[in-house]
């Protein structure tokens, strides 16, 4: 499966990142996540910091650009096959960075492409 890590993870279930964990982990999909706090939803601990997580197929952005800097080096060292930049969280510059890395990138909603069968 393509697991998954949630940056900009929440325990507030209004919370599109926490949406996004409860329909990952709810068709399989094993889930990671970063977050301000620490925490949980459903099964899945937030952790903070960055915090090293092996054989990460996919991360899944609910970070701001402004706030994503820091993750830059982070990410590419996950080597993952692919960055999702969910709504509001679209980064150009970063895109650009991932892309000459070989890194797949979607401007997209997670929420969206699991509940069409395109994640």
């Amino acid at each position: 499966m393509k697991k998954t890590l949630v940056i900009g993870a929440s325990e507030n279930t209004t919370r599109y990142s926490n949406m996004a964990i409860h329909r990952l982990r709810s068709v399989g999909i094993e889930v990671c996540a970063i977050g301000l706090k620490q925490g949980v939803v459903g099964d899945v601990k937030i952790e903070t910091g960055l915090p090293f997580f092996s054989d990460i197929h996919t991360v899944t952005m609910y970070v701001g650009e402004k706030n994503q800097p820091n993750f830059y080096d982070y990410i590419e060292s996950l080597e993952p096959q692919r960055v999702i930049f969910n709504p509001g969280a679209e980064n150009e510059q970063f895109a650009i960075r991932l892309r000459k890395k070989n890194i797949e990138v979607l401007e997209a909603c997670t929420l969206v492409m699991v509940s069409t069968g395109q994640f």
